[in-house]
């Protein structure tokens, strides 16, 4: 049955624990389930889908809004229970939750090798918007030329606009929040010149919104930058997502040592509104 969770209790994150190995298992790759967000849960409106069958966790679906105002969707279902109408279901509920609540649109996450995900976004109207390579570095990064003038350090309120400005010129959008308690700035010589968020969680680190500011770019800045977040990490493995075309950014990230992991799909979903 349908679950339309506020909040995950210990358990249940056990719950979506596990049904993310069985999917892995049977399907290889990841899952973009960011686990961060999950048990960061405020608990104050619905954030998540369950299908539950008794104890058992037959399929699940997150919405992330990442201070943007795109949210996005991302879930899974038991390779045991597919074409049982489970994740049609998922998404039907994750609709009705998101027609009355405040952003522009609305992106279904879909692992390039699912059939069945891609069947179901195409099902809605979805529309291909964009796709990501996920990468993984396992183990050490390889070493780079380190600029004396650069240095990363945690953003302050201070830094909201002027990390807001470069992540407007990196990305095309302004997040509602430049600053969080993971967000880095990169300075020269004591200016912001770039940002990124660093988050850890069980061995594994994510890095996301790396940017540089354009004048900027081209020195090896980015590079040094990298190297130094993947070290700050400190963790097996450390991982990131780039667009597939924008081949500059996954040339830095492979001659650091990343690797690609799978390649996932972006559908733009026809948006429901309530009056």
């Amino acid at each position: 049955m349908i679950d339309l969770s506020a909040g995950l209790s210990p358990s249940t994150l056990e719950a979506v624990a596990d049904l993310e190995r069985r999917v892995v298992e049977a399907d290889g790759g990841r899952l973009k389930l960011e686990w961060n967000a999950l048990r960061r849960r405020d608990g104050e409106r619905v954030e998540d889908v369950l299908w539950w069958d008794g104890d058992r966790l037959l399929g699940f679906l997150g919405i992330y809004a990442h201070g943007a105002p795109t949210l996005e969707l991302a879930g899974m279902v038991d390779p045991a229970a597919r074409r049982t109408g489970i994740g049609t279901a998922l998404l039907d509920a994750a609709e009705t939750v998101l027609a009355g609540r405040e952003h522009d649109a609305v992106l279904l996450v879909v692992p390039r090798p699912s059939a069945g995900g891609r069947a179901l976004a195409e099902r809605r109207g979805g529309r291909l918007e964009h796709s990501e390579h996920a990468l993984e570095l396992h183990g050490e990064p390889a070493e780079v030329t380190s600029h004396p003038a650069i240095s990363v350090r945690e953003a302050t309120p201070a830094d909201r606009e002027p990390l807001r400005e470069i992540l407007r010129l990196a990305f095309g959008w302004e997040p509602r929040e430049a600053v969080d308690p993971n967000t880095l700035t990169v300075e020269l010589d004591g200016t912001p010149i770039g940002t990124a968020r660093l988050e850890t969680q069980e061995g594994r680190a994510g890095i996301y919104g790396f940017a540089i500011h354009p004048d900027q770019q081209g020195r090896g800045y980015g590079r040094d930058v990298l190297h130094r977040l993947c070290r700050r990490a400190g963790t097996p493995v450390v991982h990131l997502e780039v667009a597939t075309d924008n081949d500059r950014a996954l040339g830095l990230y492979t001659s650091i040592g990343f690797r690609p992991v799978i390649t996932e799909d972006y559908y733009a979903l026809p948006t429901r509104r309530t009056e």
